[in-house]
């Protein structure tokens, strides 16, 4: 079946197959005058912006020949391209040479400082983010007001060497232990931390590496996945009288010693490494009574840190046994009588007698209360 062709002005078809379309009648094309060169114009685009120099001169100079050979316009299109692109080119070099390039990805960091993004943040600033945590990949960021509901507090950034990509274990590794250590000198009471926060990261991806990005930001946040934070953190040593700065400074040792509990939830998974760091809690908790020893009380604490530094005494042997134990049951025996003394009431009376917080962070939750305290960006 064949399809009609369309009706006439009164409702007729026309006749024949090469009948014209309606409103179009035919008539001979109209002389053109020659193009203009798509090359000469683009040329001198990159030119003026000074964007690929290089390119702009090399896409002139074929311009100018295509030109001469085709007849085209745009001669001063591809001059003009060719006179800006080696400027342009010129410039480049020598910015290359003097190092100045380098500067970028600080410029676009330091311009960042006033947008949202992760690298707008600074110590002792708050933030929220768009999902509401602190897990995964995450680029924008708010900053508000600490006395505000927020996700996280910034208390320490860092970068990581230059060179090659270190991978993702090494930037989570660096993190872990730059963070952890650098938190005591922005929370320096670790009792003062409410038990449910703990300390996460805002590392460099593969692909913001490769633009020069290096920063670890370190910050707390909630344990709970969707739990917010409400008042700043910040209790360092500037908040602290004589006796409790260096009361803080002695317990400092034992913090960043239980810090380094093995990844290994079981002991019986690593006794080798669970003895290790039995070792060196025995040896910080040597350091924290040196100072404590070292240091004149006044009146209404003397007795009480005194009565806490014999059990930390009692505690520094236990670990040093927990550390030559033979077996497991050993280990434990020793362990136990140890972390005891550690969490004996003495602390909290000692505490007590400084001014200090009396509630006990949880040693038992290890490092990194969350699944993942790391937050790429």
């Amino acid at each position: 079946m064949s399809i009609p062709p369309p009706p006439g002005p009164q409702g007729q078809y026309p006749q024949g197959p090469y009948a014209p379309q309606w409103g179009h009648p035919l008539a001979p094309y109209p002389r053109l005058p020659a193009p203009v060169s798509g090359l000469a114009v683009a040329a001198f685009v990159l030119g003026v912006l000074c964007f690929l120099p290089a390119v702009g001169l090399v896409l002139g100079l074929v311009a100018l020949a295509r030109i001469r050979r085709r007849g085209e316009r745009g001669k001063g299109f591809a001059v003009a391209g060719c006179v800006l692109s080696s400027v342009g080119l010129a410039l480049w070099t020598l910015t290359l040479s003097t190092g100045a390039a380098g500067d970028f990805w600080d410029g676009f960091r330091d311009a960042a400082r006033g947008g949202g993004t992760a690298y707008s943040l600074e110590k002792g600033q708050c933030f929220t983010t768009p999902s509401g945590s602190l897990q995964g990949v995450t680029y924008d960021v708010d900053e508000v007001p600490c006395a505000r509901e927020h996700d996280g507090e910034v208390f320490a950034s860092f970068d990581l060497p230059d060179g090659a990509y270190p991978g993702d274990g090494e930037v989570t590794r660096a993190a872990d232990d730059r963070c952890y250590a650098l938190q005591d000198a922005y929370a320096m009471d670790r009792w003062a931390l409410p038990t449910d926060v703990d300390v996460y990261y805002l590392t460099p991806t593969a692909a913001s590496w490769r633009t020069g990005d290096r920063e670890i930001t370190c910050l707390f946040g909630n344990t709970d996945e969707r739990g917010t934070l409400t008042g700043s953190l910040r209790n360092d040593g500037a908040r602290f009288d004589a006796d409790q700065h260096t009361y803080l400074l002695a317990e400092g040792y034992l913090n960043r010693a239980m810090d380094e509990v093995p990844a290994a939830e079981a002991v019986e998974d690593d006794l080798a490494g669970y003895r290790t760091w039995a070792g060196q809690v025995s040896e910080a908790l040597r350091g924290e009574v040196a100072m404590l020893d070292g240091h004149e009380w006044p009146a209404g604490a003397e007795r009480p840190v005194a009565a806490l530094t014999d059990d930390l005494r009692s505690a520094q042997e236990e670990w040093g046994l927990a550390a030559k134990a033979a077996d497991l049951d050993a280990y434990y025996e020793h362990y136990g009588k140890g972390y005891d003394l550690v969490v004996a009431d003495s602390t909290v009376t000692a505490r007590k007698a400084l001014g200090l917080a009396i509630t006990p962070p949880d040693y038992e939750g290890g490092e990194g209360g969350g699944d993942d305290p790391g937050v790429e960006v």
